[in-house]
This record gives C-alpha cells, sequence and structure tokens, in this order.
C-alpha cells in the first residue's frame, strides 16, 4: 500500500511538473493597436518585446490587418512591450509578468498618438528598433547606435541606410542628384550658407531621429528629389533628465556635449550645447591629360592640406501645452564656426614625351568663420472634438561668413618666371523667412483625413568678394576690378497644398497637390542685372499602401520634385585660386524637374525584415557640374573652366535593398545595398551621352556582451557615376565597445574608425579634348575615446494599463 502510494505520489508530480513547464513555455502577450484619434486599427506596427532590464528585444513582430497582435511561447519572467510605427509616437508597457498560474496577459487597446502631438507616454524609458519603414521613406532611430553617442549629426548620418556622406560632409540620398537637408520638418538651407557646418557640431545626443523621405509628402517643398529630415529631441520625459559627454581622438580631434530636458504638467524646457574640435590633413594628386589639335601636354600635381576647425552650437526650446486645445512650440539655435587652413601643391608642366617644361610653387592659407541664428516658433490650434488642427508656423534666419585667403604662387622652373601674391576676401550674408499655415481634419467618422496649407519663404543673399593683387614693384596691394565685385540675390516662393489620405482594413492611399510660384532676382555691383521671370509649378503626389497577412506590405508611389539653380550655381563670379583651374556660377541656369515613381516591399517576422525598394526617375534640364578645356590665347598653356549647366536628360534605374536580421535576443545585423543605372543625353556635348552604374553598400553589426558591454561596427562603400565621369570611393568603417557602469547612468566608449586605412576618393573626369584624374586621402583613420553621462530625476507617470475588453472581436 505504502509503494503504490509512493508511486502515485511521484506519478502526481512529474505531471505537475510537466504541466508546470509547458504552461511556463507558453506564456502569451497580445492586444490591439489603433489610433488615437479615430480608432482605425494599424496594420503592421512594430511589437517589440523585452525582458527586464534587456537592451535588446528578445522578440520582433508586427500586428496584423485589423491591429491584433499575439505573441506566444514566452517563458515565465517580467517583460516590457513597445509599439512603434511611422508617423507616431512610440509606447513602451512595463510591468507586464508571466508567472505558472498567470500567464495570458492581455494589454487590450493600445492607443498611438501623432508625433507631433502626443506629449506624453506610458512610460519614461524607451527603446526604439533601429530603422522603421513607411510609404515615403524610412526612419533612422538614433538612440538605437552605440556609435551615435557623443558624436556629431555628421557621424550618425554616415550610417543611415539609404544616406550618403561626402568627404566634405554633405549628406545625400542614394540616387538623388538634389537633397535637402530639414531640421524639424523646415528646411536647413535658409538657415546656413554651408550646412556642412552646422551638421558638423550638432550633437548626436540633441537628435531623437533621422527620416529618410524619398517621395516627401506635399505639405513639403517641392524643391529637391529627396529630403533627410534632422528631428531633435523635444523633451518628452517627465521630470528633469539629459547627460553630459566628453571625447577625444588620437589624432587631437575632441567634442564636448550636454543637453537636458526639464518637463512639467503642461511644459517642458530644452535645451543643448556642443563644442568641437577637428584636425583634417590630406594629400592629393592631380593628373590631366590635355589633347589639342597641334600639341599634347600633361599637368602633373601633387598637393597637401592642414585644417584646424572649431565650432559651438546651441539650442534651447520651450514646448507648452496653454490649453488642452492650444500648444506653443519655441526654439532658436546659435551655431559659430572657426577655421584655419594652410595648403601647398606642386604642378609640374610635362610635354608630350614627359619631359619637365615648368614646374610651379604654390602656398594658400586662409582664416574662415561663420556664424547663425535661427529662431521657430510653430502654434497649434485644436478646431473641434473629432481632431481638425489649425498649424502656424514661422522661421528667421540670419547667417554670416567670412572668408580670407592668401595665395603665393613661385615658380622653381623656369626660374626667371615672375612670383603672385593674392589675396581674397568674401564676406557672405544670409538672410531668410519662412512662413507657413496648415490645416488639417479627419473626415468620414474619424476614418480620413484632409490637409491643406499655404507657405511662403523669403531668401536674401549679399556675397561681397574683394580680389588684391600685389605689385612687387610698389609693394603693394592693388584691387582687381575686374575679378572683385559684389552678388546680390533675391528669392519669394509662394506655395499652397492640399491631400487627402485615405485609410481603410489593409489599405492606405494619399494624393495630393503642392503648387509654388517662384520669384528671383539678382544682380551683380559690376552693373549686370539678371530677372528670372516669375514661374509657376506643380508638384503632384501619390501614394497607395498594401498591408496583408499579417506580415507584408506592398507601397507605390509618384511625384514631381524640381531642382531650382540658387546663388551657388548661379553667381557668375570666378574663382581663380588656382589659375589654371578656374570656376564661376552660371545665371542662365532653368530649373530642373524630376518625375520619379518607386515601387516598396517589406517582409517581417519575428527575428528579420526585408524591405526592397525600385525606384526610377527621368529628369530634363538637369543641372550639374561641367567642365571645358581651352588654350590661353597666345600661350600654349591649356586652362579648365569648370561652370554649372542644365547639362540634358538623365534617366535612372535603383534597385536598393534593406533587411535586417535579429538571430537572439543579443545579436543584431543590418545592411543596405543600392545599385543605380543612370543614363546620360545631352544636346550640349557629345561626351556627354554616356551610361553608367553606380553602387552603395553597408553592412552594420551589434552584439551585447556580458557584464555590460557592447559592440557594434559599420562598413560602407560607395562607387558613383555623373555626367562627366565617375566618382570612385572606397571603404569606411567604424568599430565601437561600449561599458556601461552606475546603473546604466555612465557609459566609456572606443571607436575605431576607418581600420582599414584613411578614407580616400578617386575622381575621373573626360572631355572631348581631355582625361583627368584625382586621387586625395584624408586623415580619418583614428582611435576616439568617449565618456558620457546620463542625468535623471524624473516623475513616473502611473497611467494604468488599459484592461482588456470583456469580449474581443476575433478579427
Amino acid at each position: 500500500m505504502k509503494k503504490r502510494l509512493l508511486k502515485i505520489i511521484l506519478l502526481v508530480t512529474m505531471l505537475s511538473g510537466s504541466v508546470m513547464a509547458n504552461t511556463i513555455d507558453k506564456g502569451i502577450i497580445s492586444g490591439r493597436v489603433v489610433e488615437e484619434v479615430g480608432g482605425l486599427s494599424i496594420p503592421s506596427a512594430v511589437i517589440s518585446i523585452y525582458l527586464d532590464l534587456s537592451e535588446q528585444p528578445i522578440i520582433t513582430a508586427s500586428t496584423d490587418d485589423d491591429g491584433h497582435f499575439s505573441i506566444k511561447n514566452l517563458k515565465a519572467g517580467n517583460y516590457s512591450v513597445r509599439v512603434s510605427f511611422v508617423g507616431y509616437a512610440p509606447l513602451k508597457v512595463n510591468g507586464i509578468t508571466i508567472t505558472e498560474k498567470d500567464f495570458d496577459k492581455n494589454l487590450g487597446t493600445l492607443k498611438l498618438g501623432s508625433d507631433q502631438n502626443t506629449l506624453g507616454e506610458v512610460t519614461i524609458t524607451v527603446q526604439k528598433p533601429p530603422i522603421e519603414f513607411g510609404a515615403d521613406g524610412i526612419t533612422y532611430n538614433v538612440g538605437s547606435s552605440l556609435l551615435a553617442e557623443g558624436s556629431t549629426a555628421t557621424d550618425v548620418l554616415k550610417n543611415v541606410p539609404m544616406v550618403q556622406v561626402d568627404i566634405d560632409g554633405n549628406a545625400t540620398i542614394a540616387g538623388k542628384r538634389n537633397t535637402r537637408i530639414f531640421i524639424d520638418g523646415k528646411p536647413s538651407d535658409y538657415m546656413t550658407s554651408n550646412i556642412s557646418d552646422l551638421l558638423n557640431v550638432l550633437p548626436s545626443d540633441a537628435i531623437e531621429k533621422i527620416e529618410v523621405l524619398t517621395n516627401p509628402p506635399s505639405k513639403y517643398s517641392g524643391d529637391g528629389e529627396g529630403i533627410i529630415n534632422i528631428v531633435m529631441k523635444k523633451g518628452f520625459k517627465v521630470g528633469f533628465n539629459g547627460n553630459a559627454g566628453i571625447s577625444s581622438g588620437l589624432q587631437g580631434n575632441s567634442n564636448a556635449n550636454a543637453n537636458g530636458s526639464y518637463r512639467g504638467k503642461n511644459y517642458s524646457i530644452n535645451g543643448s550645447g556642443a563644442y568641437r574640435f577637428n584636425i583634417g590633413k590630406g594629400d592629393n594628386h592631380n593628373y590631366r591629360e590635355n589633347f589639342f589639335p597641334d600639341t599634347t601636354f600633361y599637368y602633373d600635381q601633387y598637393g597637401g592640406y592642414k585644417n584646424l576647425n572649431n565650432g559651438a552650437n546651441f539650442r534651447v526650446g520651450l514646448d507648452w501645452d496653454i490649453t488642452p486645445k492650444q500648444s506653443l512650440r519655441v526654439s532658436t539655435n546659435f551655431n559659430n564656426n572657426n577655421s584655419n587652413t594652410n595648403s601647398s601643391n606642386d604642378l609640374h608642366y610635362l610635354s608630350e614625351d614627359l619631359a619637365e617644361q615648368k614646374l610651379r610653387n604654390q602656398l594658400n592659407t586662409g582664416d574662415g568663420s561663420s556664424n547663425n541664428f535661427v529662431f521657430n516658433s510653430d502654434y497649434d490650434l485644436q478646431t473641434d472634438t473629432s481632431g481638425g488642427k489649425i498649424s502656424i508656423g514661422l522661421t528667421v534666419s540670419t547667417n554670416k561668413n567670412l572668408d580670407f585667403r592668401d595665395y603665393s604662387t613661385t615658380y622653381a622652373q623656369p626660374s626667371n618666371s615672375n612670383p603672385t601674391l593674392q589675396q581674397n576676401s568674401n564676406n557672405t550674408g544670409n538672410n531668410g523667412v519662412t512662413f507657413n499655415l496648415d490645416y488639417e481634419k479627419p473626415i468620414f467618422k474619424k476614418r480620413d483625413r484632409v490637409e491643406a496649407g499655404l507657405a511662403y519663404n523669403y531668401r536674401k543673399n549679399d556675397n561681397d568678394l574683394a580680389i588684391e593683387n600685389y605689385n612687387f614693384t610698389t609693394q603693394q596691394f592693388i584691387k582687381n576690378i575686374k575679378l572683385s565685385n559684389q552678388f546680390l540675390y533675391n528669392e519669394n516662393i509662394f506655395a499652397g497644398y492640399a491631400s487627402y489620405n485615405f485609410r481603410s482594413t489593409g489599405w492606405g492611399a494619399k494624393a495630393g497637390m503642392r503648387a509654388e510660384l517662384t520669384d528671383v532676382a539678382f544682380d551683380l555691383s559690376t552693373g549686370e542685372n539678371y530677372n528670372v521671370k516669375p514661374y509657376l509649378s506643380l508638384f503632384p503626389n501619390l501614394s497607395l499602401n498594401r498591408f496583408f497577412r499579417k506580415r507584408y506590405n506592398f507601397g507605390a508611389t509618384y511625384s514631381i520634385r524640381v531642382n531650382r539653380p540658387r546663388e551657388n550655381t548661379l553667381n557668375p563670379q570666378v574663382n581663380n585660386v588656382d589659375t589654371l583651374n578656374i570656376s564661376y556660377g552660371n545665371p542662365d541656369l532653368l530649373p530642373a524637374y524630376t518625375h520619379q515613381m518607386e515601387i516598396n516591399f517589406g517582409a517581417f517576422g519575428q527575428k528579420w525584415s526585408f524591405n526592397p525598394r525600385l525606384s526610377y526617375s527621368t529628369s530634363r534640364g538637369v543641372i550639374e557640374r561641367f567642365r571645358t578645356v581651352t588654350l590661353i590665347p597666345g600661350t600654349s598653356t591649356a586652362r579648365s573652366e569648370s561652370t554649372f549647366d542644365n547639362v540634358g536628360t538623365n534617366n535612372s534605374l535603383a534597385l536598393i535593398l534593406i533587411g535586417n536580421y535579429r538571430p537572439t535576443n543579443k545579436i543584431s545585423a543590418n545592411g543596405n545595398f543600392s545599385v543605380i543605372q543612370s543614363n546620360y543625353t545631352s544636346k550640349l556635348n557629345s561626351s556627354l551621352n554616356r551610361d553608367g552604374l553606380s553602387f552603395r553598400a553597408a553592412m552594420g553589426f551589434s552584439m551585447q556582451l556580458p557584464f555590460k558591454t557592447a559592440f557594434e561596427s559599420n562598413l560602407n562603400y560607395a562607387n558613383n557615376t555623373n555626367a562627366q565621369g565617375r566618382n570612385k570611393g572606397s571603404m569606411t568603417s567604424n568599430f565601437s565597445a561600449r561599458k556601461v557602469f552606475f546603473g546604466n547612468r555612465l557609459n566609456f566608449r572606443i571607436t575605431l574608425n576607418d581600420i582599414f586605412g584613411n578614407r580616400s576618393n578617386t575622381f575621373f573626369n573626360e572631355g572631348t579634348n581631355f582625361r583627368l584624374e584625382n586621387y586625395s586621402t584624408n586623415n580619418t583613420q583614428n582611435f576616439v575615446f568617449s565618456l558620457n553621462y546620463r542625468f535623471t530625476k524624473i516623475r513616473v507617470n502611473k497611467t494604468p494599463i488599459p484592461p482588456p475588453p470583456a469580449t474581443m472581436d476575433p478579427k
């Protein structure tokens, strides 16, 4: 009897253990995601499941066509859920506990509010997926990257899918010749004469996300084939929080930055400051073959440079909920940059048999300074209970830039050649005003949405160039009347738009039209006046999206964009720094219009996502730099003249592949690849009739390691064609390791940039009577050490998790 009783007890124990194990491994977290205004379901919203204290999600899934999700096979433990979707504020639910007795957690209905309107969140901490996909482009969440910590906007942009950053810090979207940089939805080219100066000092810790818009909505200006929108942090946490950091590289590069925010009951104040010191060094080799009917000769030039740059950036912002229906946001930004440049080059004149005939030595020095100030204000008024809203925005900006350069030229051979000395002083000012009035309203039981608005942009550019040549006889500088002049540019753009957004279960469609009236006038102090006849441009915008079978989406877009010639390309002032390679603008340029179409497909699994895109564009009157080589009258010397022109028509077909894979909750890999086929045809010059392929590839990898350490790396490669040649870049790389201390408040990071060697670039250019090859390298290989401290004093937002409904619609 005792043996039989013991067997029963053992059997019951085993069955109980088995049932418990099965129960523990079958935890479920489910719910439904809808819009806060209108209650319409959100298909393909990203659902990320986290274990407590984990920085990476263990499972990533998406909602089905009706916004439902159900995550199964979870073990017992404490979890949090993060819900995100492009265009909406992310939401995170903490405190989800799965036990053997309570393993089915239904979170009920989770509502996502507009990214622009929602100030609070369900929780304080937010862990965002690195990349989010949308119909009009992608979103890169800056806080998800180790490499972004303690760096600048330029550093971050180098690792954003579909974005390419050249050696001067200018960012473009792959396959797009004309990309505009926006900050908080407003064009930055109205804020500074050189956007790379701002991006090089703008701290990454003050950036929330970067949106790559390949098909910008009608609300945005029609200028540019694509837009990179940098969205700044707005102090969304309740209480006081922020961070401060410093970094330094072995080459002497260093920066320091700090930002903080305080949120009260109905307001928030945020601010940031940064300082950056950079040492740039490099060398170049330029070889040009010159072909003429009676002679052939060569220029072989070697040069090097060293730049010292320092700059500071300060931002202050206020978000104020005046009433439940009114809100005001005010922000200011001040940016200052200073530079000191020294360069030299030796130019060898070679005969047809490669014998040296002349050797020219040139030493150049320069000092520059610039400062920019921007004031932004945005006022929102809710007009009705259904979600109607009026928005009024005003941006005022001013920029000043002073550049002084000295050029000394001597000849080692023949020794009897006369030396020259020249001084250039360039004083540039930019002033701009942007005003916009927007209205949006949900209709048809809040299912659809209409938007309309008006905008006005004013831009004034004043470029005063003074050139002096040294008279060695009188030992005085004499003003060069032919080359010294003042360029004045005025631009007025009046715009209006309207769009309609349709939403249904699994479907989304958007149609919009934008009209812009452009009025431009510019002149030179020497007497030349140029008045461009005002012209009206229409920019239709269409997009269609389909979400199906819980894990797939399909989208198609069409739009017309314009590349307007502006002061940098219109200004006919001559740059004769190198008398054998001069450049100037073209005041006769015409706008270039581009028709662009794109098809994109997305597939999502628990551990992976894949997003291929196929785009086609055709442009007429493409504006690109065009080079010609001619003999200087009365000499045997060839001079290169570089200007801008409407070089012809370009048809471009691009395939872009973006994907990521997360095999475990501690390892993540992502990659993107672009190949663009370009076909140029031109009546301007037969040498421009050419086909070419451009390539861009990038790969990233991150891993969480024991003891609160992490590793991340990125590799990038680009090779681009243009109307007269090719830009062949080399591979760039970043490797970073991080260790966290004091409860995730302090982290130490080591970054190795370009482990495979300094960044190099090879440029090929060809015309009817010349061939040019330029090779350059820069000191980008560097070890960087960074410390960053995060401080937070918060008041917990005790928003309860909504209870599950009494009944659930299975759809």
